[in-house]
Order: C-alpha cells, then sequence, then structure tokens
C-alpha cells in the first residue's frame, strides 16, 4: 500500500481545529478505506504476498508447490511431463531394492523360488534406476510386488524408510513401464525428488471485490526438510507474510531416515515449537496443513495405532469420550492437533538469540487438514488461507 496516501490521511485529520474534530462516521471510513484498498490493488505488483512453506522432510512442501503451479500456472507440459520420467522411474527403483533388502532384515520369506531369483536380479542392479523400462527388468518388478513376502514386508513399512507413494506407482507400474508413458498429473504429484537448498514459485490469484478486485502476487518458498538442510532457512525469512508448516499426521509411528532413533512426528513437533518461538517470524501469520491424514486413516484400518508411540493418547481419548460419534481416526486428528495447540499455549522461551518473549503479543495460528496430492482439496484450503492471509493484512491497517 502506498504509505504516501495515508500520511497525508493523518495529516489533514490532525490539522483539522480543534473545535471541529470529531470521531469519523462510518461512510467517511468506507471512503478512506475504499482509496486505500485502490491505492493497494495499484501497487500489488511491487508488494507479493510472501509465504515460506516449513516442516520437516517428506511433510508434503514440495507438492504443494506442485499444486499452485497446477492451479494457478496452467499445470505441466507435454515436455514437463516427460521430464519427470526419470524421476519417477527412480521412485519406483527406489521403492522395491529397498522393500527387497528389508525381507531378510525383517526375517521374511518370499513366496516362491522364482521371486527370489527376481529379488537377485533386482540386487544385482545399480542404485541408479535404468534409463527405460525393460522387459526383462519389469517381469521381475511385477513378479515381486505381487509376492506375498513382499506384501507382508510392505505391510510392515513404517520399521524401515519407504516412499509414501510405493504402493501407488507399484500399482500403476504397467501404465507406468508402457514405452509411451507420459505422466498424468496424479504421477507428478505422488513422484519424490529431495529438496536441497530454496525454491520459489510465483503466482497471481484475483481478489474478490471485497478486498479491493483485482490480483495478488504471491511468492511461495520451499526448503528442505532434513536436518542439515535447515540452517538456511533463515536465508529467506525476511519479509515473510505468512508461513506455511506442514506436518505429515501418518507418521506418528515412523523413524527419521537420518536419525533412526527418532519418531517423525515428535521431531515435527520440536520443529513446530522451534518455529512458532522464532523471533524473525514472529510477525508472520503461521497457518498449519495437517497432512497426510488418508495415509494416517489406512494405516489405523491396518490395525496400527498412535497409542503405541504415544501412550499419552489414552488419557487424551478417555477425557473426551462424551462425544461417542468419533471414531479412532477422528480422535487421532484431534490429538494431533491438540499437540500443536498446546505448544502455541507455551511460555516464549529466552534463551537462545532465535527466541525472545513475545507473549504479550496476540498471535493466531491456523489449522488445516488436508491430502496434498489431492487437487480439489488443496484448491479448497489454500482459497482460505489466501482469503485469511489477505484479510489479516487489510485488518492491520489503522482506519479498517
Amino acid at each position: 500500500m502506498n504509505g504516501d496516501l495515508f500520511f497525508r490521511l493523518l495529516r489533514c485529520l490532525r490539522q483539522q481545529p480543534k473545535q471541529t474534530t470529531r470521531p469519523m462516521q462510518q461512510e467517511e471510513l468506507e471512503v478512506v478505506r475504499h482509496h486505500m484498498m485502490k491505492d493497494m490493488q495499484k501497487n500489488n505488483t511491487d508488494m507479493p504476498v510472501k509465504i515460506l512453506l516449513l516442516g520437516t522432510a517428506e511433510s508434503g512442501k514440495t507438492t504443494i508447490i506442485k499444486q499452485m503451479r497446477i492451479l494457478h500456472i496452467n499445470g505441466f507440459t507435454d515436455d514437463e511431463r516427460r521430464e519427470k520420467i526419470p524421476e519417477i522411474y527412480q521412485n519406483i527403483h527406489d521403492s522395491i531394492i529397498q522393500l527387497v533388502r528389508q525381507m531378510t532384515l525383517l526375517g521374511i520369506s518370499f513366496g516362491s523360488r522364482s521371486s527370489e531369483r527376481s529379488a537377485d536380479y533386482i540386487l544385482s542392479l545399480d542404485s541408479l534406476a535404468p534409463d527405460y523400462m525393460s522387459e526383462e527388468y519389469c517381469d521381475h518388478v511385477m513378479a515381486l510386488w505381487n509376492d506375498v513376502g513382499i506384501r507382508s514386508c510392505y505391510n510392515r513399512s513404517n520399521e524401515f524408510p519407504l516412499l509414501d507413494s510405493a504402493k501407488y506407482f507399484l500399482d500403476n507400474f504397467v501404465r507406468i513401464s508402457d514405452m509411451d508413458y507420459i505422466p498424468s498429473t496424479e504421477d507428478i504429484l505422488h513422484s519424490r525428488k529431495i529438496t536441497t537448498g530454496i525454491s520459489q514459485i510465483t503466482f497471481r490469484v484475483p481478489l474478490p471485490k471485497s478486498l479491493g478486485g483485482g490480483d495478488q502476487e504471491f511468492r511461495m518458498y520451499d526448503v528442505g526438510g532434513q536436518r542439515d538442510q535447515r540452517n538456511k532457512w533463515i536465508q529467506v525469512f525476511e519479509g515473510i507474510q505468512a508461513v506455511l508448516f506442514l506436518i505429515s499426521c501418518s507418521e506418528f509411528d515412523q523413524n527419521l531416515r537420518e536419525d533412526p532413533t527418532q519418531n517423525r512426528l515428535q521431531e515435527a513437533l520440536k520443529l513446530f515449537r522451534a518455529v512458532w518461538q522464532n523471533r524473525f517470524l514472529s510477525s508472520a501469520g503461521l497457518i498449519v496443513f495437517l497432512n497426510k491424514y488418508d495415509i494416517m486413516e489406512r494405516k489405523i484400518r491396518a490395525g496400527k495405532h498412535i497409542v503405541d508411540y504415544f501412550p499419552e493418547f489414552e488419557e487424551f481419548q478417555s477425557r473426551r469420550q462424551q462425544n461417542n460419534l468419533f471414531d479412532e481416526s477422528d480422535w487421532t486428528k484431534m490429538f494431533i492437533k491438540q499437540k500443536m495447540v498446546d505448544i502455541t499455549q507455551e511460555p516464549f522461551k529466552r534463551n537462545s538469540r532465535n527466541q525472545t518473549d513475545y507473549s504479550s503479543t496476540e498471535r493466531e495460528c491456523y489449522y488445516h487438514f488436508t491430502v496434498a496430492t489431492d487437487t480439489r482439496c488443496i484448491r479448497d484450503v489454500f482459497s482460505d488461507v489466501q482469503q485469511m492471509i489477505l484479510s489479516e493484512n487489510v485488518s492491520g491497517m489503522a482506519l479498517y
């Protein structure tokens, strides 16, 4: 917004003779607000809304970036889709190799001698995926994925690192291995590549008439979530209007790749506390995406329970038993959200140069349950998010 207009208005008000000053009427306030919004609209190209995506590795940050491209930049061209083929091949290759390796470690037997031969073939290959899907390679991958032992191993995949998209790609392997394969939008959303450094996407979003009309530029920053990447985060903290923090609801029974002794959900909560209390982000709005609840629900149906990893869940559930309409998935979602709410109510620590006391400042945190690979879900949620961010910016104006 052009500050000159705002200060001219203030000077005009201050220069009025004392005996004639009076509170501004609602009609006058609306006129001033209208001019302010018009001025903001004219200058919005110089005032992008900056959103920073934060969260642990594999929480879904890069998938959100892809969704913004789908929703606001016309998606992917055929050439861009073809460029994703090596990444998808590598996801499949990594997944089947990891499953085969874990069979011995978990003491699981293959369902047949032919599957054992297929496993030997896969283990004889390089760690890099083949450039193309040969008939021999495809036969061995399909034989293994259909093996009862490999399926048993997959059912225990919380005990070792495995891509969330492993089942999706292996279930779709026949289609993907076709010579004329071009990745679908859903394939691209499920593909995974480790984020290192900082990436950015810029897009424009139409504004409703209630916020002045026109459109607004958004800049969204994605940073690597691995522990060794987090020291780069501070490089993009300046000028951030909103932090979009992603936490994976499905990781309650998994440990970190980089530290097999640390529970992933515990790590995410610890990181959320550091972000919430970081002095460089104290003025930014904070939105939480409790992501991958679809995978969480699938795990619970398969017999996994959060109480085995968070014993306090039992007390949390027993204190709220008056609502008997909730099933275990609902309780689990509520429990994880409450963990984050509790963190926002903790006293601010002042034992670090990155942390200070903002307890006297009113600050809210907004929560949404999401499935990052579901474009409709992200469209609806991000519509709410952008309205909230823009409304917060407008409500910060002194005369709004």
